[in-house]
Parts: C-alpha cells; structure tokens; sequence
C-alpha cells in the first residue's frame, strides 16, 4: 500500500470526521502489512490527526493505534487535547488511562515525554481535575484518605522538600490503571513533574473558584471544537485548523 496514498486518506476522513473510518484505514495497514508499516504512517500523521484517532478509545475493544502509539507521538498529541470542548475530560481520561497502562508499557516514559514538551504538566492538570481535593490530600500525607481532604494546602517549598519523601502508599495499594495510580506514579517516580503539575492544578482550581473556568468561557468561536459534534462526526480540530504543516 502507497503510504502517502493512506495518509493522505487517513487525513482526508478525519478531517470530515469520520474518525472510525481513519481508524479502519490504519488497522487495516497493520493487518496487511505489519505493525512496524502502521508506525511509520502514524510516524508521519501530524500530531492533532493521532489525537483524532487515540481520543476515541473504546474500552470494549483493543485498538493497535494505542497499541503502537510511541511516547513521544502520545505527547505530542495529549498536549493539545485542549481544542475539544471536553469538560468532563472523559475522553482524555480514557485516552491517558487506555495508552499509559497498557500492557507493554512503562508509564514512567509516556509522563516524561509529556514533562518534556510545554502543555503537557497542564494536560496532566486537566487530567487531575476532578480529583483536586484528593491530590492535595496524596501530596500532603502520601494517601488519598478524603478525611485528609480539607488540611492546610503545602507550599512549593514544603512539596519540593517531601518530593523524595518513603511512600505511605505502596504501588500494588492503588493499581487501579486509572487517576489514583498514575497520581502515585508521578509522584513517587517523577516529583519534579507531579509538583509542576500540581501547581498548574491549583492555579485552574483557583480560576473555576473565581468564575473564570472553562464552562464560563462565553466566546462564540474560541477555536475549540465541541466533544458531542466529534462524536457524532461533525466536526475535528482538524477540519477547521489547515495553519498546521501537513504530513505529505
């Protein structure tokens, strides 16, 4: 198969949102001519057409895109997950949790390569945002206890004293592949990156606290893309972005 050919076509079907037939036109390269052909086309995708893909992770089936998605090509997609309108952060969520856990996978080397890239202790924020109260309580006594959720907030000065602190918690204790490990990961293997992100954290909570959360953004076109239209098909960022080099 013509990979330009396909990437052109891959692009072509997101761009009309037509996300599950990009994602047909790739299984079908791995399954005709091998992993190692999808990765290269996945390789040359730009990064906001492999989020197109791995956001639409469904739990009920294995996708070999999120099978085969690299460190460095997860980062370069979650970092601008922000153009969809998500505010449940369902599908970063399911993305994160879907590439970050699977089985081959060392979680430590996805949270770096996002650490790595400016937006990724934001995306990681995002990720977290639900959970505020109980990462403050993980950050200040090393468990999730919700009875240590309203304590006195640390400092950045007191959480960077404590990054290297003996864990309460061990790993196989909150191995739930979802927030509560990946916080334990982050903070227990990757401090710098979990303090950074916290306080990226607290600056969101603080903003939605004063109103100027993102349900409160009332511009008309802010340049996101509403979740429930690229579920039904109707729209990418893709479609309404051309600024981005293309792949071809």
């Amino acid at each position: 198969m013509n990979h330009l050919a396909l990437i052109e076509k891959t692009q072509t079907l997101i761009a009309a949102g037509d996300i599950v037939g990009a994602e047909s036109a790739l299984v079908e390269l791995a399954d005709t001519e091998g992993d190692a052909a999808l990765m290269v086309v996945l390789e040359q995708l730009p990064p906001k057409d492999v989020l197109a893909v791995i956001r639409e992770y469904d739990n009920s089936k294995e996708s070999v895109i999120n099978l085969l998605v690299t460190p460095s090509q997860f980062a370069r997609a979650v970092v601008i997950e922000k153009q969809y309108k998500d505010l449940t952060r369902t599908h970063l969520r399911g993305m994160v949790n879907s590439i970050v856990f699977r089985e081959d996978a060392e979680p430590v080397d996805f949270l770096e390569a996002m650490g790595d890239l400016e937006g990724g202790s934001e995306a990681l924020a995002d990720y977290f945002s639900d959970q505020w109260s109980r990462i403050e309580a993980f950050a200040r006594s090393g468990t999730f206890d919700a009875m240590e959720d309203h304590g006195e907030m640390l400092s950045q000065t007191a959480l960077l004293a404590s990054a290297y602190a003996k864990p309460v918690l061990q790993q196989d204790e909150v191995a739930d592949q979802d927030w509560m490990e990946l916080a334990w990961i982050l903070r227990h293997k990757c401090p710098d990156l979990f303090i950074e992100m916290l306080m990226v954290l607290r600056a969101k909570a603080s903003a939605f606290e004063a109103g100027f959360g993102d349900e409160d953004n009332t511009d008309e076109d802010d340049g996101k893309v509403e979740t429930s239209e690229t579920d039904r098909g109707k729209a990418t960022p893709s479609a309404r972005d051309s600024d981005e080099e293309s792949a071809i």
